[in-house]
């Protein structure tokens, strides 16, 4: 069984704006990549955050069957959510400490739904610090926003 990895990114031009969402897929035996799959995507009006939320998603939702997969992400907001904050809104009724309703919670609901069907291991990492698999899921992102740039 290959070990998964997916590096997820998200972008936006304006926040809000155009914006757009990418995922590096890779399985590795050992230390050699067998195989690689790269998906984005992207939307007309979005945040950043709903985008880096989305890259998560479609990493997991691409999975055929229930995976153990290493997600790696540049975006504290997506990791500190989905292994800390998480419980507390759940249990606040989806509001935060400050006893607001929580942002972009249909999509936190979707990405903890995706989550319950894996094994994952979430991993932060610098965003544009030179590391090469972050900069292609950067470069998907954008990719994946251009087309509604105006």
């Amino acid at each position: 069984m290959p070990d998964l990895y997916a590096y997820t990114d998200g972008a936006c031009s304006g926040n809000p704006g155009p914006g757009g969402w990418g995922v590096l897929m890779i399985a590795k035996e050992g230390s050699k990549i067998i195989k690689t799959k790269n998906l984005s995507g992207g939307t007309a009006e979005t945040t950043n955050n709903q985008m880096e939320l989305t890259a998560a998603i479609m990493a997991l939702e691409a999975l055929a069957k229930p995976s153990k997969i290493t997600l790696i992400t540049d975006s504290s907001y997506v990791k500190d959510g989905i292994t800390k904050w998480i419980f507390g809104w759940k249990k606040n009724g989806w509001k935060t400490a400050a006893k607001k309703p929580v942002k972009n919670e249909e999509l936190w609901k979707r990405l903890e739904l995706a989550t319950e069907l894996h094994d994952v291991s979430w991993e932060w990492i610098k965003g544009h610090a030179g590391h090469f698999e972050n900069e292609q899921a950067d470069e998907l992102a954008r990719n994946g926003m251009e087309p509604f740039k105006s």
